[in-house]
């Protein structure tokens, strides 16, 4: 029974990522629709790392004392001034390594 609900879905994904990815089909969505979707990426991440920066054991952690926020501000204002995605990660990475050493 796995099998199938396995094989289904991927039948379902893959079917309706080829729709918008086969030259052949002229698709075209509206202007409101590619604007929406220009927002995905976004509200995705927020929705990934927002748990993980704010929440320890289904708890809010406190704020002077959590790397994790420290980081992700770092990272936000290091990436709005360099624009360098690779130099933003390398830098991100040894200032929140760097505060969970002196922090603990």
């Amino acid at each position: 029974m796995i099998w199938i609900l396995i094989i289904s879905l991927t039948a379902v994904v893959f079917s309706l990522r080829y729709v918008f990815l086969i030259p052949q089909l002229p698709i075209r969505l509206p202007l409101i629709v590619r604007q929406a979707l220009s927002y995905s990426a976004p509200c995705l991440l927020t929705a990934i790392c927002a748990p993980v920066i704010l929440l320890e054991n289904h708890e809010i952690r406190s704020f002077p004392d959590n790397p994790y926020l420290w980081g992700a501000l770092f990272c936000v204002v290091v990436a709005s001034i360099l624009k360098n995605m690779l130099l933003t990660v390398g830098l991100t990475l040894v200032f929140f390594y760097g505060l969970i050493y002196f922090m603990a």
